[in-house]
């Protein structure tokens, strides 16, 4: 059996790092974080984008499979606000 887990995009690196390696030394065959939601409990964190948590994630990880576990099918506009 394959185990996947969701890492939320709400830690900064310094701390974010440790949670994606723990994930691969548990042994998780894949990792997951959402891109562009967020829930209310959430508002006045933090919440990073999910392309540059993957990245990261991938720098830090070397086994593990990474994605986006639900990605948003709105287009992205690098100019709006």
């Amino acid at each position: 059996m394959r185990l996947s887990t969701v890492i939320l995009p709400i830690h900064r690196w310094n701390e974010g790092q440790k949670i994606w390696r723990r994930a691969e030394d548990l042994g998780f065959h894949a990792a997951y974080t959402y891109d562009h939601l967020s829930w209310r409990s959430f508002r006045d964190e933090p919440w990073f984008g999910a392309v540059p948590t993957l990245t990261a994630a991938a720098t830090a990880t070397e086994q593990i499979r990474l994605g986006t576990l639900v990605t948003s099918v709105n287009p992205f506009s690098p100019i709006a606000c």
